[in-house]
């Protein structure tokens, strides 16, 4: 993890991995990699941070294991181990970095709401909440920098109301979400 308990990379693979096998049961290998790879393409599209988190390294770590006694060859029914729920458990409730444009943090917010529902309500409220403050933090970066910039020129106010708006509608949906909770 980065300095400020926010994810790297190849963290975030490793809670895609692990949230999947936990909240879906054991997948086959190709299963499992074709899913990962899928939902990771589709959200912040290709990547070479994505790319390098092997299955099998996850299976040297103790994270996930074969549970047809196949090893990792000829497509194994792989499933986490108490060492890889336990891994989740902290993956998920890592901190989650200022919106940026290499997608990491959309990544991340993603998967928190992907496998949310795998904590228990407590911990689901204080996830969430940390979200709400995210954005509030955000608007109010994006406020002094507009109070800042009134006299622009150009396209950059317009970009910038833009960029207010949509962080205004995802706090207020995550306050509903917490409000729901």
């Amino acid at each position: 993890m980065y300095r400020d308990n926010s994810l790297m990379p190849k963290e975030a693979v490793r809670l895609v991995v692990l949230g999947t096998l936990i909240q879906g049961g054991p997948l086959r290998y190709a299963d499992l990699a074709g899913s990962v790879r899928h939902f990771l393409d589709r959200l912040v599209g290709p990547s070479l941070d994505l790319m390098g988190t092997s299955l099998e390294m996850l299976r040297y770590e103790g994270l996930i294991e074969a549970l047809d006694g196949s090893g990792m060859e000829d497509n194994a029914l792989l499933g986490p181990t108490a060492a890889g729920r336990a891994e989740f458990d902290t993956l998920i409730r890592a901190n989650v970095r200022a919106p940026s444009a290499d997608g990491l943090n959309k990544l991340v917010i993603a998967l928190k709401l992907r496998f949310l529902h795998l904590l228990d309500t407590e911990s689901q409220k204080e996830q969430v909440d940390n979200l709400v403050a995210l954005y509030e933090t955000e608007l109010a970066r994006l406020g002094d920098l507009k109070r800042a910039n009134t006299a622009s020129t150009g396209h950059f106010a317009a970009w910038l109301e833009q960029d207010v708006a949509q962080a205004e509608e995802r706090l207020a949906w995550f306050q509903d979400l917490l409000n729901r909770l």
